[in-house]
């Protein structure tokens, strides 16, 4: 068998594998075992969502405690977020995706929150986003797990949107990463899982 037959069988194979729902399996199950495997599918995505998110939530924690509240103003330069900023975007930014790409509820709708933070406003807001996020995970409904939704390179399933989310909390984490450095603070290490 040629190398390049070998390759798309492995890769048809990888992609049938990492997408649940589009199976030989599941294209000839009845209903309620289609029912079922979904429901594994999702379990499986609400532990590992459920995982990541804490993680984060350590992290992210963790970060903003090392900066000492008087550098929570601190910018780079003019044309960057401060350090409290960076924290308020990531909740903001956050929420308002979950909202509007999965119709899931936004704590922020209602409420605004000052543009500078002090570093206990900061923990306690992040404390509070991260508790709505493990609730959204939790409580998001089976079908909203597979619905699509648009994003800036094509559609993705809702449970990619939380990866995706998190992917954007980890880059302006980086640049707190940095505030801490130029203020002369070495970052907690990340522990990983």
């Amino acid at each position: 068998m040629s190398v390049i037959i070998r390759t798309c069988l492995l890769l048809f194979f990888l992609v049938g594998s990492l997408r649940p729902g589009y199976t030989q399996d599941q294209m000839a199950a009845t209903q309620g075992e289609a029912e079922t495997y979904s429901q594994t599918y999702v379990a499986r995505y609400r532990r590992e969502l459920t995982d990541v998110w804490w993680q984060s939530e350590k992290h992210s924690l963790a970060l903003a405690e090392q900066m000492p509240a008087e550098y929570y103003p601190f910018r780079l330069t003019d044309s960057t977020m401060t350090f409290s900023e960076q924290w308020r975007h990531c909740i903001l930014y956050t929420c308002n995706q979950l909202s509007e790409r999965l119709g899931l509820e936004n704590p922020y709708q209602r409420r605004t929150l000052p543009t500078q933070m002090t570093k206990d406003q900061v923990l306690t807001e992040l404390k509070a986003f991260y508790t709505h996020v493990q609730a959204c995970i939790v409580t998001l409904p089976v079908h909203q797990f597979y619905r699509m939704t648009a994003f800036p390179d094509g559609l993705i399933p809702g449970w990619r949107l939380f990866f995706a989310m998190e992917n954007h909390i980890i880059y302006h984490r980086g640049q707190c990463e940095v505030y801490l450095r130029l203020k002369g603070i070495t970052p907690k290490s990340y522990d990983g899982w």
